[in-house]
């Protein structure tokens, strides 16, 4: 999960080096946490948090598949 966040972050913003995702994980969801660079943050929401949203589904389907819930947190 946190490799496919990580892919799909680092595509949209200027400054893919600075993406770090934390993974925390528990018996049945996983929480991962977005921090990106000050200047992307924009960039990973998008417009009415449409960006956030289709990168939430990605992990959704994603996890549905592993049996799993995942959670994305951006932080500031």
């Amino acid at each position: 999960m946190k490799n496919l966040v990580k892919t799909i972050v680092q595509a949209l913003v200027d400054h893919p080096d600075q993406v770090v995702i934390t993974e925390i994980e528990g018996q049945q969801i996983t929480v991962l946490e977005l921090k990106v660079a000050k200047e992307d943050i924009g960039k990973v929401i998008g417009k009415q948090g449409r960006t956030a949203h289709a990168i939430r589904s990605i992990l959704g389907a994603a996890s549905a598949k592993a049996k799993r819930r995942a959670i994305l947190k951006i932080i500031e």
